[in-house]
């Protein structure tokens, strides 16, 4: 349906996204988003064109996420993803061309996200946001999300520290039911879909505790989430990790324990993030690293 744009004289034209857009929306969501960093002096979270355009193209292509994309004049000026794999909906990335920002485009995409939410039933949305970027916590904050946990995106060489008395090994389909069971626990809701999909690509972890999981990562990675029962079940996840693929892995900075263990063990800070919610959000009743989709 084509839609007019809240501010300037733009009109845009709002569509389900196809493969095919991945050519388009990965230049335009590497460039939005260096541009905001430049703009702030950080790194991009995308260090080329070609690992945008990789990741839009598998987000594009899965069933389990929901895509949108942006026409004005006749061309594709942006792009937006909600994972709509578990019951809770994660956004992210929305884009827009740097040179049609600030004209209503990222608002128009968002309303669209947050429908398709509505219409699938979905309890509650997260999404994760760069604190640097104002103007984008300013729009979420106007769509109705709150800011529940600041969490630090950290990176460097592997810790390379076991945990005594917890387990780390590669995670099979028999481990899902439990993982599920998990985060029901920590967090009031599971992950399937993820965890489902992190298990047949090989990167899902596991702890086990006295014989029993208690545990689990779909991989130490700035896409990936972790849940524990404890922070020591965490400290095993990322200490078994022989890297961090991506800007790094993401930190809730008022777990303290945990932050102050992953900088004595020579990680470091790359940049802050707020985790936002609108519906259903329960404190955490264990551990946790969040993934940048949510």
């Amino acid at each position: 349906m084509a839609e007019t744009a809240e501010r300037g004289p733009v009109n845009v034209w709002l569509r389900p996204g196809q493969p095919d857009d991945a050519e388009i929306c990965g230049p335009i969501c590497y460039d939005a988003f260096s541009a905001i960093a430049d703009a702030h002096g950080f790194p991009s979270d995308y260090p080329s064109a070609g690992v945008a355009t990789a990741l839009l193209s598998d987000r594009f292509r899965h069933p389990g996420v929901y895509s949108v994309v942006a026409e004005a004049g006749g061309s594709v000026v942006g792009s937006a993803f909600m994972d709509v794999r578990s019951s809770i909906a994660g956004i992210g990335p929305v884009t827009v061309a740097p040179r049609l920002q600030n004209q209503g485009i990222g608002r128009l995409l968002m309303q669209d996200l947050l429908r398709r939410a509505a219409e699938q039933r979905a309890p509650g949305v997260r999404l994760v946001q760069t604190t640097y970027h104002n103007r984008s916590l300013s729009l979420y904050t106007k769509l109705g999300f709150q800011v529940r946990e600041l969490v630090a995106c950290v990176q460097g060489a592997p810790v390379s520290q076991a945990i005594p008395g917890y387990e780390v090994r590669a995670a099979t389909a028999a481990d899902i039911a439990a993982c599920d069971a998990l985060c029901m626990r920590v967090h009031g809701h599971h992950r399937h879909g993820e965890v489902t999909d992190s298990v047949g690509d090989g990167t899902c972890l596991v702890v086990e505790h006295h014989g029993r999981l208690s545990g689990y990562s779909t991989g130490p990675a700035f896409g990936a989430h972790s849940v524990g029962a404890t922070n020591e079940d965490i400290k095993a996840l990322i200490g078994a990790a022989t890297g961090f693929p991506g800007p790094g892995i993401l930190v809730p900075a008022a777990n303290t324990e945990l932050f102050n263990w992953c900088l004595a063990g020579g990680l470091r800070i790359v940049e802050l993030l707020s985790l936002m919610t609108i519906g259903l959000y329960n404190q955490p009743a264990g551990a946790y690293l969040p993934s940048i989709l949510f």
